[in-house]
């Protein structure tokens, strides 16, 4: 199976490693080949440091979404009962894993959750961070859709249905539209030029079609990174840093593996040191790294407030 559109969406620097291999009491559910079927106790799941690799294994099956909260935590009580509902509408095609914070310092750790609630999914045993903080249930709606056509591209199309249960029957997914399907196509060839092309066509025809949105800055991203060598691009970036392109070079390289704080630090370190007629290239990549992790990200927040507090 080929990860091109997971590359790109593994937003944050999250190491599940520690976690993955660990002795664990029985699974939720069996391994099952993609496509197949899965029983589990529940679609909604509370999830320790110990149970934590049955979740992976089950992600190979199902998407998992990893909802990180606390008791403490308002918003986390706010959310999470929206996640409840949409995963049990969806009729097994989604699995909820909750994690309470506090009680599994492991699981807190590996997800990096410096903010609650926190919210990752689980695609083929790897995570795909999808938002932080309470967002509105259409919100969530759009985020989850997203998510199930990410699954599908990495063949994990199986569902869940409760131990004892007849699995219900979830409603019909949406066709995906033609410009979408041939941008999915693409990325699996690694052709993404096609892609991008694909993708821009799209928001031609629909200037407000945000899953084409995101998707061309994802592959517009891929294509960048496609074939460069870390170590020179590096080298590079050190010997010249005021080489616009050789920064945006690294930046991307960053945001790819997970090093966002870094990407975001080095173009707003290269924007203060510009005279103010050559800033503007810089403001855009930064807006577009941005739209890359989620407007609602602690980190997105930060250094959308650091680029303000140097325009005016």
């Amino acid at each position: 199976m080929t990860d091109p559109t997971l590359g790109a969406s593994l937003r944050g620097a999250v190491d599940l490693s520690s976690l993955r291999n660990r002795p664990a009491p029985a699974a939720p559910g069996e391994e099952a080949p993609a496509g197949a079927g899965v029983a589990v106790p529940s679609l909604v799941l509370d999830v320790t440091d110990e149970t934590f690799p049955q979740v992976l294994e089950l992600s190979r099956t199902v998407p998992v979404v990893v909802d990180l909260w606390a008791e403490w935590c308002g918003p986390c009580k706010q959310l999470s009962p929206i996640l409840e509902k949409v995963v049990l509408e969806l009729g097994g095609r989604v699995v909820l894993a909750k994690v309470d914070v506090d009680a599994n310092p492991q699981l807190s750790q590996a997800f990096r959750a410096q903010s609650i609630p926190m919210v990752v999914a689980l695609v083929a045993g790897q995570p795909v961070p999808m938002f932080t903080g309470a967002v509105p249930e259409q919100q969530v709606r759009e985020v989850f859709a997203q998510l199930l056509q990410l699954a599908a591209q990495n063949g994990v199309t199986g569902s869940a249905a409760v131990d004892g249960e007849a699995p219900q029957e979830a409603a019909a997914e949406p066709p995906v539209p033609p410009l979408h399907a041939e941008a999915f196509e693409a990325i699996e060839e690694g052709d993404y030029a096609r892609a991008i092309a694909a993708y821009e066509k799209a928001l031609l025809e629909n200037p407000r079609d945000a899953e084409a949105r995101a998707g061309l800055g994802q592959v517009r991203l891929l294509d960048r990174v496609q074939g460069v060598d870390l170590q020179a691009a590096r080298a590079a970036a050190a010997s010249a840093p005021q080489d616009v392109a050789a920064q945006f070079t690294v930046a991307d390289l960053d945001l790819a593996g997970g090093h966002v704080e870094d990407a975001y630090g080095r173009l707003l370190d290269l924007f203060s040191q510009l005279p103010a007629d050559e800033r503007t290239p810089v403001r855009e990549r930064l807006l577009e790294l941005f739209a890359l992790v989620g407007d609602a990200d602690p980190r997105v927040i930060a250094a959308r407030g650091r680029l303000a507090s140097m325009l005016f």
